[in-house]
């Protein structure tokens, strides 16, 4: 019998996520930073200066936020699948009433659901346990090294978009070029992102021009205030 074969969106959730937060917070933070710097009155060697040195630092610390962060998780979930095997040893009877018990208040029958889980002991306790019990699977794992890579690469791309802008755009037009086109990147960093999750792209959009325009229109305002100052 063929088997038919499928794929699902989910399974872009070890990377999508990680992807966007980094492209999305590349773009937001790069270009407000140098929106600041250029509001102050700063030259363009300062700005540039300023928006590398924030290029590198944003990287490498969404690296290291991602990998610590999601190996919380990783470290959560050994401990429970290692707690599970050892109730497992101690005590199978009961933890395959559990199984059956889950399957039932999914809607099947107690006396099915009391051979499934039977079966599905028999085939690979810890993992049916682990899958229906914890929710944990290989599609939805935390996965440490690739949501740090994920990050960083992806901050990395998005920074470089107002980076090239503050080094092209005329010192008069940085600060209104760089917020018009980081609002534009940040439009269709949103509609790739959801286009990736399958979602419909609207909403999406709005939320990160929302925020980013936010970002950039706080910090122009501060750098305006301690040029002034200064």
């Amino acid at each position: 019998m063929k088997l038919h074969q499928e794929t699902h969106l989910v399974e872009r959730i070890g990377w999508l996520r990680a992807a966007v937060l980094g492209a999305n917070d590349g773009i937001v933070s790069t270009a407000s930073l140098i929106i600041g710097v250029a509001a102050s009155g700063a030259d363009r060697q300062s700005i540039l200066v300023a928006a590398m040195a924030g290029l590198v630092a944003g990287a490498m610390s969404m690296a290291a936020g991602e990998y610590v962060s999601v190996s919380s998780q990783v470290d959560t979930e050994s401990a429970d699948i290692a707690r599970e095997s050892a109730e497992l040893t101690a005590n199978p009877e009961f933890e395959q009433q559990e199984l059956a018990s889950i399957y039932v208040s999914r809607g099947v029958d107690p006396e099915t659901a009391t051979r499934v889980a039977a079966q599905m002991m028999a085939h690979d306790a810890l993992g049916a346990h682990a899958r229906d019990e914890l929710h944990i699977t290989a599609t939805t794992t935390a996965r440490p090294v690739l949501a740090a890579l994920a990050s960083a690469g992806m901050f990395t791309a998005g920074a470089l978009l107002p980076v090239l802008l503050a080094a092209l755009l005329p010192i008069g037009l940085v600060v209104p070029g760089e917020a018009a086109g980081s609002i534009l990147f940040l439009a269709l960093l949103g509609a790739l992102g959801a286009r990736a999750g399958g979602a419909p792209v609207g909403r999406p959009v709005v939320r990160v021009v929302f925020w980013g325009a936010l970002a950039m229109a706080l910090t122009a305002g501060i750098g305006r205030l301690v040029g002034t100052a200064v």
